[in-house]
C-alpha cells in the first residue's frame, strides 16, 4: 500500500518561501482527524525575518500611487477568483463546511479585495481634508501609511478574515506580517502562494503560520512593529497585545465581528478600516495670491 507524501507548506517572508528557522513543523487535521499537510512553525527569529522585509519594502509601496495599489489589490482579487475551488476544497478540508458555505467565503474575499482596490484612491478625499486657515496659503491633511503593521487573524472565517484586516492595511500604503491560527494555516499558506504570483512586491505580504500564542507576546514588544490589526480574541491573547504595546506606543485595533458581519461590505469594506493604519501628514503650501 502507497503511502501519499503530505505538502509542508513553508512560510511566505520577503517573496519567497523560506522553511522555519525553528526546524519545527506542525500537522493540519482534518475535524475526523486525518492528517491533511504539514505548516512550518514560525519562530521569534522567523518573525525578525518578516518584520524586517515588511519594514524594508514599507516605504517603497507607500510612495507608491494609489492608482497602481488598486491595481496591485485587483490583481490580488483576480489570481484569488483563479484559485477559487482549491481554497474552498482548502476550507472545506479543514472546517467541514459544506462547499458552498466555503465557496461564499472564497467570493466574498475576493469582493472584499476588489473593494479595497477601488478605496485605494479614494480613501484620502474621505479621511484628509484642506484646513482653512488665515493668511496667503493652502493647508492640506493627507493620509500616509503607518509602516508595518501585524495583522493577528482569527480563527474563523479562514479565508475571509485574513483578507479582511490584511487589505486595509496595505491599501492604506503599509506592509504587513500576518500570524494565521494553527487551523487557518493551509488556508493562509495557499494565499501566500496568490501573493507571490501576483503584482504584490516582496515583502509587502508575509505570512507567519504555527501556535498564534508563541508570537504575541514578540508582536506586542517589537519597535518595527507600527501597529496590530487583529479581531476576535480571547480576553489573554488581546492582554498580552495590549500590555506588550503599552510599553512601545503602537496603534492597536482588536475588532469584535460576528459571523455574519464579516460579510457586511459596509461593515468591513470602509475607509474607516483603513484609517487606524495611516499617519496624517500636514501640507503648507504658499497660495498665488
Amino acid at each position: 500500500m502507497r503511502i501519499p507524501v503530505l505538502k509542508t507548506y513553508k512560510l511566505y517572508v520577503n517573496g519567497s518561501f523560506p522553511r522555519s528557522e525553528s526546524g519545527r513543523s506542525l500537522p493540519v487535521k482534518a475535524p475526523d482527524g486525518k492528517v491533511l499537510a504539514h505548516i512550518c512553525h514560525a519562530s521569534r527569529k522567523d518573525l525578525r525575518d518578516a518584520v524586517g522585509a515588511a519594514h524594508k519594502a514599507a516605504g517603497g509601496w507607500s510612495r507608491r500611487t494609489a492608482y497602481n495599489r488598486g491595481q496591485i489589490l485587483y490583481r490580488l482579487g483576480e489570481m484569488l477568483e483563479g484559485k477559487g475551488e482549491e481554497f474552498a476544497a482548502a476550507i472545506k478540508s479543514v472546517s467541514g463546511c459544506p462547499i458552498r458555505a466555503a465557496r461564499k467565503e472564497v467570493e466574498a474575499s475576493v469582493d472584499r479585495l476588489v473593494g479595497y482596490a477601488g478605496w485605494a484612491d479614494k480613501y484620502a478625499q474621505v479621511l484628509g481634508c484642506n484646513n482653512p486657515i488665515a493668511g496667503p496659503f493652502y493647508n492640506f491633511t493627507v493620509p500616509e501609511g503607518t509602516g508595518t503593521v501585524a495583522v493577528v487573524c482569527p480563527d474563523e472565517p479562514y479565508l475571509l478574515g485574513l483578507v479582511s484586516l490584511l487589505a486595509p492595511a496595505i491599501c492604506g500604503g503599509s506592509a504587513a506580517v500576518v500570524v494565521a491560527c494553527e487551523q487557518a494555516a493551509l488556508v493562509a499558506s495557499l494565499f501566500g502562494e496568490v501573493c507571490a504570483t501576483s503584482d504584490v512586491p516582496a515583502g509587502v505580504v508575509n505570512i507567519l503560520t504555527g501556535p498564534r500564542a508563541d508570537l504575541l507576546p514578540w508582536i506586542a514588544g517589537h519597535r518595527e512593529i507600527n501597529a496590530i490589526h487583529a479581531a476576535n480574541l480571547d480576553e489573554d491573547d488581546a492582554r498580552a497585545l495590549r500590555m506588550g504595546a503599552a510599553e512601545n506606543i503602537k496603534r492597536i485595533e482588536i475588532r469584535e465581528v460576528d459571523d455574519a458581519a464579516w460579510y457586511d461590505a459596509d461593515g468591513c469594506e470602509s475607509p474607516w478600516w483603513i484609517e487606524p493604519f495611516v499617519e496624517m501628514k500636514t501640507i503648507w503650501h504658499p497660495s498665488a495670491t
